[in-house]
């Protein structure tokens, strides 16, 4: 018996120029070749209780001789980045159990392949790549940073694997490939927020000083956003100071910051250098507003800076307080397991797992997901995800048909420590 299934196609983004069949085919086996005399630091991990066993070759079903349809988590559990990606790796685990409890895709469950990207882009090329073709997952969620995501996530377009970025906010991560979109909001629509609520605590703000982390491609990114928004709000752009996200010593440039009297600080880069680069302002003498760009939207900054980083404000896409029915089992799922409120990096991780298995569970309604050839069935999940509504956590959200996110609610917070300046939280500005 034949099986015709016919898929509702939906808009494609615009064509991109594609190589040749042969020159991807030569491609493909020069990037094999290179990728086995590469030491790689991705490492394979599946959630406890899950079979480790891959799913077939592309040739074969996506879940026919597997228990489960296995989905890809690329993200950094290790280096200096280790700090945003085991928030992910939080989130994504939280995601599977609520979803498979929930019967996964009507009654087949889901499992997570974690792989570790580190915090370079050589690692997410090896982790897409052992994700891709020796896990065969059907999508993946990752990677962690916007300068991994340019370098990685045309692997995944070329082999027709959709990615959905959990925290790529940079200029252009849509555009890289039709197989590749984002539940991250750009930093285009989030990062002017902060500016906003810095006026409104101090209304006298007239001058501004920006550092920002200039080997990666988020800060870079987020940096000419806020720069234009502090030109747009007619204040003055004082001083630019540059760094590296693997500095500990910023004396010389918060020096040369504090040297030109601003009223405002705004800093982009991520946990432990953005942390390290407070601690050293305030100590200092710096007294004024700081804002915090998304790299250091974390409570694993509060280690870093302690006290210091009292009053931080940080633009938000994610509130624990948005009230919705699957935000609050997540929330009440992460305060239970680790006794504090989520972040945002876990919410949108749950995000990406979310809208994969909603677009898995759409498919299947119109032919069985364990039927179809792996290959196909990226396509069609690739397809499907980007023409779904989704209430996830981070509110209603959608895609445009090039894969940008449509999301409506953000907000802003203030860090607020506690007197032993251990521990900390964010506070909600109204």
């Amino acid at each position: 018996m034949v099986y015709i299934y016919v898929f509702d196609r939906p808009p494609m983004k615009k064509p991109t120029s594609r190589p040749t069949a042969l020159f991807v085919t030569c491609a493909s086996l020069l990037i094999a070749c290179t990728q086995t005399n590469t030491p790689q630091t991705a490492t394979n991990t599946v959630s406890p209780g899950t079979s480790p066993t891959p799913a077939t070759s592309p040739q074969g079903s996506a879940a026919g001789n597997s228990a489960a349809i296995p989905v890809g988590v690329g993200v950094a559990q290790t280096s200096n980045v280790a700090l945003l990606g085991q928030e992910q790796v939080a989130g994504a685990k939280i995601a599977e159990k609520y979803f498979n409890d929930k019967g996964g895709v009507d009654g087949t469950p889901i499992r997570l392949v974690f792989q570790d990207t580190g915090g370079d882009e050589q690692g997410a090329i090896n982790a897409f790549n052992t994700l891709i073709n020796q896990d065969k997952v059907v999508g993946i969620v990752g990677p962690t940073l916007s300068q991994q995501a340019f370098s990685a996530d045309p692997i995944a377009d070329r082999a027709k694997i959709p990615v959905l970025a959990p925290s790529n906010t940079a200029k252009g991560i849509p555009q890289i490939g039709d197989y590749v979109a984002r539940v991250s909001a750009p930093v285009a629509v989030v990062a002017p927020n902060a500016v906003k609520a810095a006026l409104k605590q101090n209304p006298n703000i007239k001058k501004v000083a920006v550092f920002f982390a200039q080997n990666d491609a988020f800060s870079k990114s987020e940096t000419e956003t806020f720069q234009t928004t502090v030109k747009d709000m007619g204040l003055e752009l004082a001083t630019v100071q540059k760094f590296l996200t693997t500095d500990t010593d910023f004396q010389s440039q918060a020096t040369n910051g504090i040297n030109v009297k601003p009223d405002l600080i705004i800093i982009s880069g991520l946990a432990a250098d953005g942390g390290n680069l407070i601690k050293q302002l305030r100590e200092l003498g710096y007294k004024g507003v700081i804002i915090g760009g998304n790299g250091l939207n974390t409570s694993n900054v509060f280690p870093v800076c302690k006290a210091l980083c009292d009053g931080v404000l940080i633009a938000q896409a994610y509130s624990p307080e948005y009230e919705n029915e699957i935000n609050k089992a997540f929330r009440d799922a992460y305060r239970a397991q680790f006794k504090k409120e989520p972040p945002q990096f876990s919410a949108q991780a749950f995000t990406g797992v979310q809208v994969f298995v909603e677009s898995l569970k759409a498919i299947n309604a119109k032919s069985k997901v364990s039927e179809k050839p792996l290959a196909e069935l990226r396509t069609n999940l690739n397809q499907q995800l980007l023409v779904g509504k989704y209430d996830t956590p981070l509110g209603e959200i959608s895609f445009t048909p090039e894969g940008e996110i449509n999301q409506k609610e953000f907000y802003v917070a203030k860090i607020k420590m506690e007197a032993d300046g251990n521990n900390g939280k964010f506070e909600f500005l109204k």
